[in-house]
């Protein structure tokens, strides 16, 4: 996996979405006061905003990255249809719609007051879309492009997927697929399938391990002749899989989640329009990835442009860094090893992170090349250090430490120490600070029975999470 990636120049690619479109309708306001009909709240509307969604979204993602987008989706002939229509127009995006009598253009109402959703009412009809209707648009379109995207949301536009995806065949174009909850083979013969962790359950069923996930997806991709699958899973990020190789997995980006709204949208849009800007997978998957981090940070439907993804993979200093499952990080372990990287590993609580564990992690991180920081889970640290605690519970203590530039992978556990980590990851150096000999590190024993090192480093003095604590409570 690349280190570090670039962001092409996006305006040579030209990318045909097709699938359901939608408008997603704010209506913002003040609540200060709560209704005498019912116990509700009544919200004062100063504001109506209208955004592209759904596959109109996905389509919006490609022209703000810079690149081009025709969009074949289904309306009905009234005012949300046309304004829809005039927002992706002024956006750039060729329209190829199908406009039909007594069809309601899909349409979702959410009421906001303060950055917080209330109600959300959906105008729609549930209709399976005659595909004879697509085919002299698809003939009209399917050539002229890079790639397509399939942007199913099982509204009807795609009741027959492979009408599009043969024709797309034929013409030698890559399909990406954003699939729903219909059966899977349905999209027999995509180039990339981008399920969520949801839709992949409601497909393979329930797993208990990461090595069962992707077996049951080689096998999925074998029988249904899929190059790749990209597993988006929220929180634990994504695992781009592939046949006869192993699995990549990204980590989710840290940063304040405000709504994961169309956050596959804007996945499946870069993804498609970086390939068709000459990426490899591997880094078109790692844009995408690091594009979705951008798009949550925002309230509503929204979209990412060239600029801000460019400004973004920047300011990265490698695309692999972030929170890991146990089995996450022993892969990216591996893979660190055959890169022939020296990998460093320490653990604690890091319950109120202050200075001295900043300064204690750069030192452990100067250690080596890549940093791991084990962290105790909630249980763990009420046990080892009583009522009360932790402060912060484990999400937040990881995703601080994830922050950190000097950390690059961080894992939780949730014994009292982390000596089964230390056998299954074999780091080369394992770092401990405080006043402790060698032999009172928890673990040494494992880490120089292999042959890796030990050391101990000296701690910022006056730095005491326990201290904080009690002086915190004395106030």
């Amino acid at each position: 996996m690349s280190k570090s990636i670039g962001v092409p120049r996006f305006d040579g690619a030209h990318i045909l979405v097709v699938g359901d479109a939608m408008l997603d309708r704010y209506w913002h306001g003040d609540t200060r006061r709560v209704s005498a009909e019912a116990p509700i709240p009544v919200v004062d509307v100063n504001e109506i905003e209208d955004r592209p969604g759904a596959a109109a979204n996905v389509a919006l993602n490609i022209t703000t990255l810079g690149a081009r987008a025709s969009l074949i989706a289904a309306v009905g002939a009234d005012e949300s249809g046309k304004i829809l229509e005039t927002k992706l127009v002024s956006a750039g995006i060729e329209c190829l719609f199908v406009t039909l009598d007594n069809y309601k253009t899909s349409t979702k109402l959410r009421i906001v007051s303060r950055n917080q959703q209330l109600i959300r009412a959906d105008f729609e009809d549930l209709v399976d879309i005659d595909a004879t209707l697509l085919e002299p648009l698809l003939e009209g379109s399917i050539d002229a492009v890079n790639g397509i995207v399939l942007s199913d949301y099982d509204k009807g536009v795609l009741a027959d997927p492979q009408v599009i995806i043969r024709r797309a065949v034929k013409s030698n174009k890559p399909v990406m697929v954003d699939p729903k909850f219909k059966s899977l083979d349905q999209y027999r013969g995509a180039t990339v399938l981008k399920p969520n962790r949801l839709e992949l359950q409601h497909a393979i069923g329930q797993w208990q391990s990461e090595s069962e996930m992707v077996a049951r997806c080689q096998k999925l991709m074998a029988q249904l002749n899929i190059a790749a699958m990209l597993v988006t899973r929220s929180s634990q990020g994504m695992t781009l899989i592939r046949p006869g190789t192993e699995e990549v997995h990204f980590p989710a980006r840290m940063r304040e989640v405000y709504d994961v709204s169309g956050a596959g949208d804007t996945v499946i849009a870069t993804l498609a329009a970086a390939l068709a800007s000459g990426e490899t997978l591997l880094d078109a998957t790692a844009m995408s990835n690091i594009a979705a981090g951008l798009v949550v940070s925002h309230f509503g439907i929204t979209s990412v442009s060239g600029p801000e993804l460019r400004l973004e993979v920047a300011k990265e200093s490698g695309i692999d860094r972030g929170i890991m499952s146990r089995e996450q990080l022993l892969i990216a372990v591996e893979e660190a090893r055959e890169r022939g990287q020296k990998v460093v590993f320490t653990n604690g609580c890091f319950d109120i992170l202050h200075a001295g564990h900043v300064n204690y992690l750069s030192d452990a991180r100067a250690q080596g090349d890549l940093l791991i920081v084990a962290v105790n889970g909630d249980d763990s640290v009420n046990r080892l250090k009583g009522e009360g605690r932790p402060i912060n519970p484990i999400d937040r203590r990881m995703s601080m430490l994830a922050g950190l530039v000097s950390v690059d992978w961080v894992v939780s556990f949730d014994q009292d120490t982390p000596e089964s980590l230390l056998e299954d990851l074999k780091p080369d150096v394992l770092v401990k600070g405080g006043d402790y000999a060698i032999e009172q590190v928890v673990g040494a024993d494992i880490v120089t029975a292999y042959g890796g090192k030990v050391k101990v480093l000296s701690l910022v003095e006056d730095c005491s999470t326990s201290a904080l604590v009690q002086k915190i409570r004395s106030l």
